[in-house]
């Protein structure tokens, strides 16, 4: 059965995510206490393929209780249940934006003295752990709903080869790093075509942009290096026990090149049969 336990940082989008595993089938829990999730895991074992899809929510909601999930998790683990831990993150000034926007309290308001920003700081702080065991960390700050619902999806929708899944996605320098990348490459020492009049309104999705990139030998070069290079880590992180993969290529807009070597590259590996996403955070920027 699939049992995941989402928690993150409050306002990253837990609970539209919650919302589309359920449009998947599964059946969701959300503001869990973490005292109650051997309990739900029990009920699910017990009631066989009635609840073979599970995905619960505890996050800081639960005051105090919420610090009772590590001890959960490790007696999940001690007794042999199989889960996957899902974190959802966004940075600092997204998750104020949001705020903003919603007009909603955070969880925090009433136990830690200070404005928006040193409440989410001591969230961050609380959830540091649980960040570090996730099985898969997704960033929303640039991710739109259609982004996380194909996120979601190929995690949890796919037959996992070597169980990893890898995310390649585009992006933009000059939008930041995207924070959730494993490896990051950088092919803005190629050729742009940002700086010719015919193609600088189009991006790496059209022929045109792509041939341009690719006239280039030192692109193709490039290309083969950076094939060869993801050969070659891709069994080691699957042998390593990794689940989740997350190769980012970047250039200055994220709309020309990085789009164009990202194609590249999730259409080579999807050739080797893995589990393979494709995402371009920064082509509508």
């Amino acid at each position: 059965m699939d049992f995941v336990i989402i928690t993150g940082m409050s306002g990253a989008g837990k609970s539209r995510a919650l919302d589309i595993l359920e449009d998947i089938g599964f059946y969701c829990v959300d503001n869990m206490p973490p005292q109650l999730i051997s309990r739900i895991a029990d009920l699910s074992v017990v009631a066989g393929g009635a609840l073979s899809r599970v995905a619960v929510v505890t996050d800081m909601r639960g005051g105090n209780m919420f610090y009772g999930l590590f001890h959960e998790m490790d007696a999940l683990q001690e007794e042999g249940f199989s889960y996957k831990l899902l974190f959802l993150d966004a940075s600092d000034s997204e998750l104020i934006r949001r705020y903003k926007e919603t007009r909603r309290r955070h969880p925090l308001a009433d136990s830690v003295e200070g404005g928006l920003a040193v409440q989410i700081a001591a969230e961050r702080k609380a959830l540091e752990e649980a960040r570090r065991r996730a099985d898969y960390l997704i960033d929303t700050t640039d991710l739109s709903p259609s982004d996380l619902r194909e996120r979601l999806r190929g995690f949890f929708l796919s037959d996992v080869p070597g169980g990893m899944l890898i995310s390649v996605m585009s992006f933009g320098f000059k939008h930041s790093l995207p924070p959730e990348a494993d490896l990051v490459f950088d092919v803005r020492c190629l050729p742009n075509p940002f700086y010719v009049p015919s193609l600088k309104e189009h991006t790496g999705l059209e022929k045109p942009v792509r041939d341009y990139v690719m006239n280039a030998p030192e692109s193709h070069e490039l290309l083969q290096k950076l094939k060869d290079l993801v050969g070659f880590l891709v069994p080691l992180y699957q042998k390593e026990g990794k689940t989740q993969l997350t190769i980012a290529v970047g250039c200055t807009g994220g709309k020309h090149r990085s789009v164009t070597f990202a194609l590249y590259l999730y259409e080579f590996l999807a050739d080797q049969g893995l589990s393979v996403s494709l995402s371009h955070r920064d082509i509508e920027k």
